[in-house]
């Protein structure tokens, strides 16, 4: 499967809710649904499970994205994503990156190969 990394370096191609969105995949969405909701305490629905990746300005995005800084910032910046980023990697970024380390080892890479 190929990449699309998104401005914090998650990997969209690889998110359930990306997936069931271009796949119309309603089994998807139910099982996504349940599964976040135990692990991060909020009773999503399978309605909740559409995202068109946060690249994308148009169509369905989770619930954060109109919420996300990193999002934000990289809007106003102009960057495909934090790693072209002059300021790489900002306070705001460390944090999750911290969290997230698949996302860190994708915006490495693409740092690695500018």
């Amino acid at each position: 499967m190929s990449k699309l990394i998104s401005i914090c370096g998650l990997n969209c191609a690889e998110c359930s809710a990306y997936i069931a969105y271009k796949t119309d995949d309603n089994a998807l969405r139910e099982k996504t649904a349940k599964e976040w909701s135990k692990q991060y305490g909020f009773a999503f629905t399978p309605e909740h499970i559409n995202c068109a990746g946060c690249l994308e300005a148009e169509g369905p995005h989770i619930g954060h994205c109109s919420e996300c800084e990193i999002r934000k910032c990289g809007q106003e910046r102009g960057v495909a994503n934090c790693a072209h980023c002059p300021d790489y990697a900002c306070e705001k970024l460390a944090k999750f990156l911290d969290m997230v380390t698949a996302a860190k080892k994708n915006l490495e890479e693409i740092r690695a190969n500018r």
